[in-house]
């Protein structure tokens, strides 16, 4: 792989985590702290939704996101052919 190509590569993967972190904060610090009144004045199954996505949403999220992340990296070997199969 040449110089430029593996810099692309990098530049991708950093763009991929970058937008990745940028969702898990808005779900963990946003859902569960800064918008916590909005959401509590939603019930979901007797619970308050600001203290759901606290306790049990931030954590569906966070496992969403390391499977795309997975999927995208196996997107972003295959285009720049380094992978593995």
């Amino acid at each position: 792989m040449e110089e430029s190509q593996r810099k692309a590569y990098w530049q991708a993967n950093i763009r991929l985590v970058l937008v990745l972190l940028a969702v898990w904060f808005v779900v963990s610090y946003g859902f569960g702290i800064l918008f916590k009144e909005a959401l509590d004045a939603i019930d979901l199954f007797g619970f308050k939704l600001g203290f759901w996505w606290a306790q049990q949403g931030s954590i569906y999220v966070f496992l969403l996101l390391i499977a795309v992340y997975a999927w995208q990296m196996n997107r972003l070997d295959r285009q720049f052919d380094v992978h593995e199969d």
